[in-house]
């Protein structure tokens, strides 16, 4: 967060393409939206939640569609 705000981050891996998911780092909240919705209400998960999630992802852990 800075000023209060969320400071909103995209991966590398992105580029300058606009169909991201960007993140919100808080102390003990993590936000998460769609770059191309951004009228959209932003996706709000536990800091734990969010470790779990992105430890799967990183493990392989999750099926692929």
């Amino acid at each position: 967060m800075h000023g209060g705000k969320p400071l909103w981050r995209r991966s590398s891996r992105c580029g300058n393409e606009s169909e991201c998911v960007e993140v919100a780092v808080g102390r003990d909240l993590v936000l998460a939206r769609d770059s191309k919705a951004l009228a959209r209400p932003a996706l709000m998960f536990t800091a734990g939640v969010w470790s779990a999630f992105t430890g799967a992802v990183r493990a392989g852990e999750l099926p692929k569609p």
